[in-house]
């Protein structure tokens, strides 16, 4: 049923969740496309416009210069001296917008006319206007501040051709050049506009192409002229805002547009962003590439229109299928939800609900009556099963009836059993306690009473190791009491308490001498604080055995070159008060996950080595008393112990 359910929806969310997106994204891919196209078309336009602007430049220059060299009052200035003659070159220079205009004579222009093609074919009686590249020197040797004007400091460019050069001091110019035939005057009549920091030519351009700007503000465009790959003259703007002469372009350009000899109609970055970019390749009157000219416009705002085109359609996309999805779903609900129906109730039957029905379905054809008879044959197999039941029931009353006395007897056989299993197993303890406990005595009395002779042999010479003797006596009775618990464990109405009244600074003092031997092969520094614990009542073998066991494990966690530092003090609990002992160390302390089992019997963090009851035993002996024992993790690293017990008013001791 789970296939036919997965077909329904193949067949429903295919077209719109498969085949939908496919057709979306090849639209989308192909309206990309046109729409770049559309763009470097528009930037080859604008390359053409700034194209015909610089050869009207060429040629209104070249015009303006002939109609002067062959106009009556030209013929007529050449009559005058030559100082009215030179002055009336210098005015017409200023009123035709010239950087130059002087005056060849033929006698002096052989030099000119080998240097410069413009020159040699005026000489020939020929009008030219071509773009030049002059140098420094040849710009020092004409009228003006050129040489200044032309000099553009180079700024280091990224992805621009490696060079040495750090100033382009050479001019791009417009030169134009006619020959010059009245009765007084032969000659040649040269004029140019140096276009190297021509901000009014290159604006011009920019005003030229991108016009619309003004009125919608779709383009942002820029416009340059190039010397080689130096910009000479643009309105591309640096970080700060003035124009990036002296940038050069990128090597990739160059390569195309100057080696190669081919438009550029693409992307590139220029300066600081990326543009949409047009480059043509410029020559001089020699046939030699020597600059480019370029349009552009910022390839931002068209990018941004994209991509909020792009999101425009897959939200459409969304909300399409947000609105039809649920339609077809619903659709193809209507069929397979009945069967989906008749398969879970199947199944409930199957796993013994046999008054599960499928009940009424929204379909009214064949699907709506296979479900109604299904239904009727389960209420037929609810009936056959409920005869079978009453007589599986009848039958399983009387068999428990049969067996009732016997299941009784059982029962009373198995517990006599366990009590006598239970009391076989404590006569043994006790047997073998009671030998443990007669074996341990022996050497221990004996031990004793050597002791007691080497005191009363030596006499005063006993005296440098009384206190070590002492301490022998002290684990002697320590030992008779370890074995009366054992004794009291085998026989408990047999013996007694040990409890007394304690001082914990006087306990933890014979502990430190116990365990010297542990802190010092662990080259370990003890630091003991003490206050004025009030005396609590515990058995002090039982407290010995406490401190011993959390000093050593503090030890053994540090493992070399640690600081234990232990703190008694006077402490209240829950309005009780009493004595307080804390032992931390600097060690790593013990896992998060682990504080809450470290008391439990056989938890134990060296494998191998313990066997996991030392805190746990602890924990039992200090809650005997009426006390706490707790442990946490300290904020600069290791682990913190902390025994607390109630103090001892005296009165369990005169009672």
């Amino acid at each position: 049923m789970t296939s036919v359910r997965l077909r329904l929806l193949i067949l429903a969310l295919l077209p719109l969740m498969v085949l939908m997106p496919l057709l979306l994204v090849l639209a989308v891919s192909r309206w990309s496309a046109n729409y770049d196209d559309l763009l470097i078309t528009n930037v080859e336009s604008d390359l053409r416009i700034a194209e015909q602007y610089l050869q009207q430049i060429l040629s209104k220059t070249g015009n303006h210069v002939d109609s002067l060299a062959h106009s009556v009052s030209f013929q007529e200035a050449s009559k005058a001296p030559e100082y009215d003659f030179q002055a009336f070159l210098e005015g017409h220079r200023k009123a035709l917008e010239l950087d130059f205009l002087y005056y060849l004579p033929a006698d002096a222009a052989s030099d000119a006319k080998q240097k410069w093609p413009v020159i040699r074919a005026a000489a020939n009686g020929q009008l030219a206007t071509q773009i030049d590249i002059f140098s420094a020197a040849d710009l020092e040797g004409l009228p003006g501040n050129l040489a200044s004007r032309a000099r553009i400091p180079l700024i280091e460019t990224e992805a621009a051709v490696p060079t040495d050069r750090t100033t382009e001091d050479r001019g791009m110019v417009v030169h134009t050049a006619t020959d010059v035939s009245t009765p007084d005057r032969h000659g040649v009549l040269v004029g140019g506009i140096l276009l190297n920091r021509n901000l009014d030519f290159i604006d011009t351009i920019n005003a030229l192409v991108y016009r619309e700007t003004d009125i919608r503000n779709d383009r942002q465009g820029t416009a340059t002229l190039f010397l080689e790959d130096v910009r000479v003259s643009t309105n591309v703007r640096l970080f700060e805002g003035s124009r990036a002469l002296g940038t050069r372009v990128s090597a990739v350009v160059r390569h195309t547009v100057l080696d190669e000899g081919t438009t550029w109609l693409a992307s590139a970055f220029v300066v600081n962003d990326w543009y949409i970019s047009g480059y043509l390749p410029l020559t001089d009157s020699f046939g030699k590439r020597v600059g480019m000219l370029y349009v552009g416009f910022l390839e931002a705002p068209f990018t941004a229109a994209k991509r909020s085109a792009y999101v425009l359609i897959f939200v459409s996309f969304v909300l399409v299928l947000a609105l039809t999805v649920p339609l077809f779903l619903r659709l193809a609900g209507g069929i397979f939800s009945p069967l989906e129906k008749m398969t879970q109730t199947m199944k409930k039957v199957e796993g013994g609900q046999l008054d599960a029905r499928i009940g009424q379905v929204a379909s009214k054809d064949e699907i709506g009556t296979v479900a109604a008879h299904l239904d009727s044959l389960l209420d037929q197999v609810q009936e056959r099963d409920k005869a079978l039941r009453s007589w599986a029931d009848e039958l399983n009353t009387r068999v428990e009836e049969r067996t009732a006395e016997l299941r009784e007897a059982n029962e009373k056989l198995e517990t006599t059993y366990q009590q006598l299993v239970m009391s076989e197993k404590l006569a043994s303890i006790g047997e073998i306690t009671a030998g443990v406990a007669h074996e341990i005595n022996n050497p221990v009395a004996v031990i004793q009473g050597n002791v007691d002779v080497i005191r009363q042999t030596l006499g005063p010479q006993a005296d440098p190791v009384a206190t070590e003797l002492a301490l022998i006596d002290q684990q002697v009775s320590r030992i008779n009491a370890i074995v009366g618990k054992l004794l009291q464990f085998a026989r408990p109405s047999e013996f007694g308490t040990f409890e007394e009244s304690v001082d914990i600074g006087a306990v933890l003092d014979d502990c430190i001498v116990l365990v010297d031997h542990v802190i010092s092969k662990g080259r370990v520094t003890v630091t003991i604080h003490r206050g004025d614990p009030p005396p609590v009542r515990i058995n002090p073998g039982e407290l010995q055995q406490v401190v011993i066991n959390l000093i050593i494990n503090a030890v053994q966690a540090m493992k070399r070159d640690g600081k234990l530092e232990i703190t008694i003090s006077a402490a209240e609990y829950d309005g009780k008060s009493g004595a307080k002992l804390v032992i931390a160390d600097t060690g790593p302390g013990v896992s998060a996950e682990k504080l809450n089992t470290v008391f439990d019997p056989f938890y134990t963090t060296k494998m191998g080595e313990g066997t996991g009851l030392g805190l746990s035993v602890s924990q039992t002996l200090i809650r005997a008393a009426d006390g706490l024992i707790s442990v946490r993790n300290r904020a600069r690293g290791g682990a913190e112990f902390t025994v607390w017990l109630p103090e001892d008013h005296g009165e369990q001791a005169a009672a």
